[in-house]
């Protein structure tokens, strides 16, 4: 069923752009129009209740104010509008000597799913004079896309971390050939937002990751230059530095984390120095991080003989019941 959700007032538009607007007002070559800022539109969603803006923007300023409808094109969405999302309200009023307004969309936060990547179509009613073909046809339409957001926990990512490697499948230890590693985290004692990675990629090597926090649209990983992920010999079978594999997160493409997942997405650079001096890359590598409890990381250990250099049935809360010992043995 296609629902519209708002009713063009085709009277009141009709006297609305008669009138015309204000020709001290124009800026964009005394041509108007009216059109979503943009046609695609990305937005978390947190418990806290609050809307999210689509912004529509006119290329002129008018003397009075500008009323439009916008209604909700069911075909291809999977979000369900009252359930998984709702409308602050179906027009939105770009005020007088203004030139944007904002369709105001609020999720529903305890519908949404972890891992739900919900979306719609928006449509944007507005009279044929205003509105702008060619280049820019189809700007009346946008798809509004949302997904679940968490509030901030580094505790989230504290514990067992299965790792999953790009480096690892093209460059495996001489000592394992596995390109999974299942490795134990933990918040760093004195580095605040700071997860200490034990043996991260190869044994005997931990790196440190910083999950930032300053915009929640935007959950950046950093890690700090010159760590070292493992030596040459290791995993090269030869020296061609100063044995020391180093890394840091890639500058050309983006890593994040995601609480409500709990899973880090790490561009590592990895390259070679001797002395300081910059000997070559190595590449670009991508790295999925999943964080699994230890139930689940001791059935993983067991039944997938998952690498690492640490044993998650020597953690001091795997229980030491008569099934735990069997398990050892």
């Amino acid at each position: 069923m296609r629902r519209i959700t708002a009713i063009l007032c085709a009277t009141a538009l009709a006297g609305l752009f008669a009138a015309g607007c204000n020709s001290d007002k124009k800026t964009y070559s005394d041509a108007e129009y009216i059109m979503f800022a943009d046609t695609l539109s990305t937005n978390m969603v947190f418990p806290d209740g609050a809307y999210f803006s689509i912004p529509v923007a006119s290329t002129v300023a008018c003397d009075y104010d500008r009323t439009f409808a916008v209604e909700v094109i069911d075909q291809g969405s999977n979000a369900i509008e009252g359930y998984h999302y709702r409308l602050k309200s179906n027009t939105i009023t770009i005020p007088a000597g203004e030139r944007t307004a904002n369709v105001e969309v609020a999720g529903i936060y305890d519908h949404i799913q972890d891992t739900d990547s919900l979306g719609f179509k928006l449509h944007l009613l507005v009279p044929d004079q205003v509105h702008w073909t060619g280049l820019y046809a189809g700007s009346d339409y946008t798809k509004v896309v949302f997904y679940k957001g968490c509030d901030y926990d580094l505790d989230a990512f504290d514990g067992w971390c299965v790792v999953t490697s790009l480096l690892l499948y093209d460059y495996p230890s001489a000592l394992d050939q596995n390109y999974q590693r299942l490795i134990l985290t933990e918040k760093h004692p004195t580095e605040p937002n700071t997860i200490i990675l034990h043996d991260f990629l190869y044994d005997g090597y931990d790196v440190t990751m910083r999950l930032t926090n300053d915009d929640p649209m935007e959950p950046v990983i950093e890690m700090d230059e010159d760590q070292v992920l493992s030596d040459e010999q290791t995993v090269f079978g030869q020296i061609n530095a100063d044995n020391k594999i180093l890394g840091t997160v890639s500058p050309y493409y983006d890593s994040y984390y995601n609480t409500c997942q709990k899973y880090a997405s790490i561009w590592l650079y990895v390259y070679l120095k001797d002395l300081g001096t910059m000997v070559g890359t190595v590449g670009h590598y991508y790295n999925v991080l999943e964080w699994v409890s230890l139930e689940e990381a001791v059935r993983l250990k067991i039944e997938n003989n998952m690498s690492g250099a640490r044993d998650p049935r020597d953690d001091p809360d795997y229980p030491r019941n008569n099934q735990g010992n069997a398990d050892r043995e």
